[in-house]
């Protein structure tokens, strides 16, 4: 039997290479071109198809890796209270896509936003879990369908995105932003959010 013969190290270092300059690109332009894509790699835009037939295919594998960094990080989000814990996703999923926030923005609204829902699956099932779990305690309105409700703080958490993308706001204040807009969702009101906030240490702002 003839052994699998694994990648040279230069083939592997120009993929990540490739894959590193896409998330660099895309998080300035998200219309950014193979050719460019390539120059920041270092390479030639023949030498990506060695590693990708199209842009489609670079850009899904890309997705790919950032949903899976994202949900292994929010699936490390834990607290007996639902209603914190929603608040810790939707800080957790801010400070995931901090550094590449238009590329994450591209990521759910864009072309490929199938493929980034697919591999989100993880990210979504926590959310609804602890939204059913809310409104099960009372902590949470019930005047939503869960599944509803779900898509809602989802669309929620990605607004304060949008508003990320679009200007330099700090990261602290759409760490807060992003949690204001999913309490507010969920049925709390706007001094109530504000208040759950400071009095909770866990979801207070701390920088890298």
């Amino acid at each position: 039997m003839t052994a699998t013969r694994a990648p040279r190290r230069d083939a592997t270092e120009n993929r990540i290479a490739l894959l590193a300059a896409a998330r660099a690109e895309l998080n300035l332009d998200e219309d950014a071109s193979l050719e460019t894509i390539a120059a920041r790699a270092g390479l030639s835009r023949r030498s990506v198809y060695g590693h990708f037939a199209t842009r489609d295919e670079l850009l899904r594998e890309l997705i790919t890796l950032g949903s899976e960094r994202v949900s292994a990080g929010v699936l490390q989000v834990h607290h007996d209270d639902p209603v914190v814990r929603l608040a810790l996703i939707a800080a957790r999923l801010w400070h995931e896509v901090e550094d590449v926030r238009v590329m994450a923005v591209f990521a759910v609204r864009g072309p490929l936003k199938q493929h980034t829902a697919a591999a989100l699956h993880p990210v979504r099932a926590s959310v609804q879990q602890a939204i059913a779990e809310g409104v099960a305690a009372g902590s949470v309105r019930s005047d939503i369908a869960v599944p509803r409700l779900a898509r809602l703080v989802e669309d929620a958490a990605l607004t304060a995105l949008v508003e990320a993308s679009r200007e330099r706001i700090a990261a602290s204040d759409v760490h807060r932003l992003a949690i204001l807009l999913v309490l507010g969702t969920i049925g709390m009101s706007a001094r109530d959010a504000s208040t759950f906030i400071d009095s909770h240490t866990e979801l207070t702002w701390k920088a890298r």
